[in-house]
């Protein structure tokens, strides 16, 4: 006779069955979540953050949080979800640090080129049009980092990342229907400052 709960175990290869698997002391399953994991973090924390180094010490910062606080995730979300509220709250922490306030303040005494920008959504640059490509990247890099924070975060969310507006409230702790009126005002103040560029 077979047992009718037999599927209500996750499979090891789910996010869940992971975390199950690590709170049973698989230290390897936490590795399998940060190798799936690592690219997508990395690029949300790069885009909140405009820096290499900043999104770099970000995301590993949100993957340690992660894996200490690990009994804290009760599945009332996707893991990728509560795994991008950390990285988020990680990155605005960092943003209102007195820390890193004096760290961009100094570094805004060095102008950089555009050529410093570094793509990291694709490095696959078109053999035809690389500089003119890199101009582009570089002119919506700035463009969002010019965005308030609040703003920001839900762009990269939404349109850089693809969470759904529940997924975002979820993450940043706002409702819907505020997700939706920042993403809204972000578009729009994007589309004005790239109209030239795009």
């Amino acid at each position: 006779m077979s047992n009718g709960n037999v599927n209500a175990t996750p499979g090891v290869d789910t996010d869940e069955g992971l975390v199950m698997a690590f709170r049973l002391g698989q230290g390897s399953a936490f590795d399998t979540l940060v190798l799936k994991y690592k690219d997508r973090v990395f690029n949300m924390c790069y885009r909140m953050m405009g820096d290499y180094d900043e999104a770099n010490d970000c995301a590993q910062e949100a993957f340690i949080k992660a894996c200490r606080g690990i009994d804290g995730f009760r599945g009332d979300s996707a893991f990728s979800t509560w795994l991008y509220r950390i990285a988020v709250n990680t990155c605005k922490s960092r943003l209102t640090s007195l820390k890193y306030l004096f760290f961009k303040r100094m570094l805004s005494t060095n102008t950089q080129d555009d050529d410093d920008f570094r793509d990291i959504s694709d490095e696959r640059l078109s053999p035809e049009h690389p500089l003119r490509k890199r101009q582009q990247d570089a002119a919506i890099h700035r463009a969002i980092m010019s965005l308030p924070l609040q703003q920001r975060t839900v762009v990269v969310l939404r349109d850089i990342e693809g969470l759904s507006y529940e997924e975002i409230a979820s993450v940043t702790g706002v409702r819907p229907g505020t997700v939706k009126s920042r993403i809204a005002r972000g578009r729009e103040t994007l589309r004005e400052k790239l109209k030239d560029v795009l």
